[in-house]
């Protein structure tokens, strides 16, 4: 076990976390997507300040790219990238609990999304500003979780931090 490595003990813990925060975050925003195709299926909006709730479709991915391909396409790119994340949340456990844990929230905006998707080949966005295109909860899971990773990259944390052992030369 190196310096960075999680204790054998704490890992099966940590793995159980990790899974359970994106599960739970996938969760809200499904049940947020539910909620806003019946609440907002008559073109209604909710004003809430800076953001309004506002029911739109998106068949393509980030931005609407890729709405021209067929659905099968999109969803198929989307679970494998989907199965890629997760498999490296549950690899960086080991080595790298506080980035996982910034992956796990990105997981759960992808499972989201993915699950959205497989039902009728679209993703259900609600979270509308005027000034940006309309999106979900779990794209500010997605976008969160990746910016958390990579400044946790960046500058590092020091529970992440590799333990050099004093040489003597």
């Amino acid at each position: 076990m190196t310096a960075r490595e999680v204790p054998p003990a704490r890992v099966g813990r940590t793995r159980l976390a990790l899974a359970a925060t994106a599960a739970l975050l996938a969760a809200t925003d499904l049940v947020l997507k539910a909620w806003a195709g019946r609440g907002l299926a008559d073109g209604a909006s909710v004003d809430l300040g800076l953001i309004q709730l506002r029911l739109a479709f998106n068949s393509g991915v980030a931005f609407s790219l890729g709405d021209d391909l067929p659905g099968w396409v999109v969803i198929a790119v989307t679970a494998m990238i989907t199965a890629g994340l997760a498999v490296v949340v549950w690899r960086s456990a080991r080595t790298a609990p506080l980035p996982a844990v910034a992956l796990s929230v990105a997981l759960a905006g992808a499972v989201a999304n993915l699950v959205d998707r497989a039902a009728d080949g679209v993703v259900t966005d609600y979270l509308h500003t005027g000034w940006f295109p309309t999106f979900n909860l779990a794209d500010v899971y997605i976008t969160v979780g990746v910016l958390a990773f990579a400044v946790l990259n960046v500058f590092g944390s020091d529970h992440d931090r590799v333990q050099q052992p004093a040489r003597d030369d």
